[in-house]
């Protein structure tokens, strides 16, 4: 953790706010956090942030760096190793009028906490018929590609948005990353927000904004009109470098952000696969009973009609994540999205083999 500390140090120029920037900038999306968080403190003072290392240390991945210095250990502070106590804490005082954003440090630390998320983070708007809401954010570093050992890489999305009464959403970029996380601290409902690791140290320049999407939509980031890549959060950027790709062999590919896991955007993803007439769904989390096999089954229900091949998937594989030699071979790449473009029904002809899970695939690509 402390290598990953030190890293992050170097190349996230995650240095303290002072304010929100209306002119042009080069920030990593850890910067932009950092950014959201000193505004949205520095905007409404029932905003709190807390959770393990934030305060002094600036979190592990520096997302906090400064914000205790800046706002002050009332409002920006360390607690126990205790991630069930986080957020019951955080529930307590969202019930008193705070809005709470507490970080989970890692994604598999954050399952101590389930039972206070699914239980009442989740429920207590509708146990109460809206008389108590639950302003919190939860914030959680999720996702491989940065080397991480045991507990410190999983992709737990379908976990949440298998839950009613929790919003999700994930960014891909900086300026999302800003946009979001300033939109999900207003929102009065409990949200999920899933950062993905590997783009911490992803750089944008832009100035940073809150106008664009809403929190509960999804982004077209690439016009076409053969396919529709399906994405999300670290796996936005292998889409686009596919559709890049792809575009080099003739084909026309549409690249669509979710941002919002749950609830989710049917209008923008169903027009678009109603366009095109092919999807491909991809996430870095397990295919089985995974997230993309939601969207598969909701896309085919509204565009049935309108599809040319049955919607596939790229996904890890049905095993735990992997130790950090063997990662890349787990996380989705360009050239397993260009095979599984190739296996699209292009032509009456075309054979549509079985893209596979599980240990046999993993063994065999």
């Amino acid at each position: 953790m402390t290598a990953i500390a030190d890293r992050t140090a170097r190349e996230a120029g995650a240095e303290p706010s002072g304010g929100p920037s209306a002119t042009s900038q080069t920030i990593t999306l850890a910067g932009a956090l950092n950014h959201a968080l000193a505004d949205a403190l520095a905007e409404d003072e029932t905003v709190l942030v807390f959770g393990e290392d934030v305060g002094t240390l600036g979190g592990v991945f520096r997302v906090t760096d400064g914000l205790a210095a800046r706002f002050g250990e009332a409002r920006v502070f360390d607690t126990p190793l205790a991630e069930a106590g986080i957020v019951g804490t955080a529930i307590g005082m969202a019930m008193n009028g705070l809005r709470p954003v507490v970080e989970m440090q890692f994604d598999a630390f954050a399952y101590p906490a389930f039972e206070q998320i699914t239980s009442h983070l989740a429920k207590l708007r509708n146990r109460t018929q809206g008389r108590i809401q639950l302003p919190i954010v939860v914030r959680i570093p999720y996702g491989g590609g940065i080397g991480g050992v045991e507990h410190h890489c999983d992709s737990s999305e379908a976990y949440y948005t298998h839950t009613p009464g929790l919003r999700v959403v994930t960014p891909s970029s900086p300026g999302d990353a800003y946009r979001l996380l300033r939109q999900a601290i207003a929102c009065p409902d409990p949200v999920i927000f899933l950062e993905p690791k590997r783009r911490y140290w992803s750089k944008e320049t832009l100035a940073l904004s809150t106008d664009g999407p809403a929190l509960d939509q999804a982004a077209i980031l690439r016009s076409g009109s053969d396919v529709t890549l399906i994405c999300y959060g670290g796996t936005v950027a292998t889409a686009l470098d596919a559709a890049d790709a792809a575009a080099e062999e003739g084909r026309s590919i549409e690249v669509v952000d979710l941002r919002s896991l749950s609830p989710f955007d049917d209008a923008t993803v169903v027009a678009s696969v109603r366009r095109t007439g092919r999807a491909i769904v991809v996430h870095e989390a397990s295919r089985f009973s995974g997230y993309g096999a939601e969207v598969a089954a909701r896309l085919t229900e509204q565009c049935f009609h309108y599809l040319h091949a049955p919607i596939l998937r790229v996904t890890g594989y049905d095993i735990p994540y992997p130790p950090p030699k063997l990662e890349e071979h787990f996380l989705p790449s360009v050239d397993r999205i260009l095979d599984t473009i190739d296996r699209l029904q292009w032509a009456e002809s075309a054979p549509l083999t079985e893209s596979g899970s599980g240990l046999d695939s993993w063994a065999g690509r």
